[in-house]
């Protein structure tokens, strides 16, 4: 009795800790400028009441890209420079991500999907390749489910539609434990409040290859876009509905567009997953990234340019064909 009176009591102590860390915590404000690209101007526009973040750069056909789960549009720091030579670029935040606003409602598969086609609508941009990675992937293939007329091709990076979103949890053993324990009612609470500065650049290492690829302003700007009021409850609300992230497989067979689905060799998702996914989509094209961890953009970014160049018939600086070996 006496050691359960003591857990229990050691188990009040943290939670009411939590909430003193999370109230003490300093507020970031919204960056001014891109660390990465100053010149570039960062814009807002409203999609379906929420204020979103967004940059536009480069000429040339419009290419949207879209980010992971946690992370924002800095994600593309180093793949931006290499496509707005040859194409107009966008990349924003979604709802509860980066610096876009952070709404009081379910952060499930539908709300990301209405902003993309609110964003389309609301720049009026037509004939567009979107490029997504993990949970954008699966975005991207979700609108070109539903048929939208402003996209003209897809291209899915590492897309997040398997182990009911936990895929996440493959990363490391940091990240292992930190989303198991947020599934639980309350404890993923407090350990959401408790988030440290060495853990979430150990998870964020869970996503790349080479953890050097993670550059200090890239780990400084997601830390800080988490430090946000209400940013961690938001997060969990998009943990525990990330399994519905899964039930977009069953929309691919309504594709009727080109779509390339490119993965890094040290994905979270394994070889029958992705073939699953892959074989779901009529006539999608596939190619395998040597060295590429879940966070493709930021391991290989030149590799991955020259293939979005090869698939939407723009100029690459290197062969991209694809071989036997490479295939999924």
């Amino acid at each position: 009795m006496t050691l359960l009176l003591l857990i229990i009591g050691s188990l009040i102590f943290l939670v009411v800790l939590s909430f003193g860390v999370e109230a003490m915590r300093q507020r970031p404000t919204a960056p001014t400028a891109l660390y990465w690209a100053p010149n570039i101007p960062i814009q807002t526009t409203v999609i379906g009441g929420n204020t979103i973040r967004y940059i536009k750069t480069g000429k040339g056909p419009p290419l949207v890209l879209l980010h992971t789960l946690r992370t924002q549009l800095d994600i593309f720091e180093k793949l931006v420079p290499l496509l707005s030579k040859s194409f107009a670029v966008y990349a924003l935040d979604y709802p509860g991500h980066g610096f876009s606003n952070i709404p009081k409602t379910d952060y499930d598969p539908d709300l990301f999907v209405r902003t993309v086609e609110g964003f389309l609508d609301k720049l009026d941009l037509n004939g567009v390749t979107l490029v997504g990675i993990s949970i954008g992937g699966v975005i991207s293939l979700i609108v070109a489910a539903n048929r939208n007329p402003r996209v003209k091709k897809v291209i899915a990076i590492n897309p997040y539609d398997y182990a009911h979103g936990m895929g996440i949890a493959r990363g490391n053993g940091w990240a292992w434990l930190t989303f198991t324990l947020a599934k639980v009612p309350v404890l993923g609470e407090t350990v959401m409040r408790l988030r440290n500065r060495f853990i979430e650049q150990r998870i964020l290492q869970g996503g790349v290859a080479n953890p050097e690829a993670i550059t200090p302003g890239f780990g400084e700007q997601v830390r800080a876009s988490g430090l946000r009021q209400d940013h961690y409850r938001a997060f969990l609300n998009l943990l525990r509905h990330a399994h519905m992230w899964d039930e977009a497989r069953q929309r691919y067979g309504e594709i009727n567009l080109p779509v390339f689905v490119i993965y890094g060799d040290r994905d979270w998702s394994r070889q029958e997953e992705r073939r699953r996914t892959v074989q779901a989509i009529p006539g999608a094209k596939v190619e395998t990234v040597a060295n590429g961890g879940h966070f493709l953009s930021l391991d290989q970014p030149e590799h991955l340019a020259d293939l979005v160049k090869s698939f939407t018939g723009a100029k690459a600086s290197q062969a991209t064909k694809l071989s036997p070996d490479d295939r999924v």
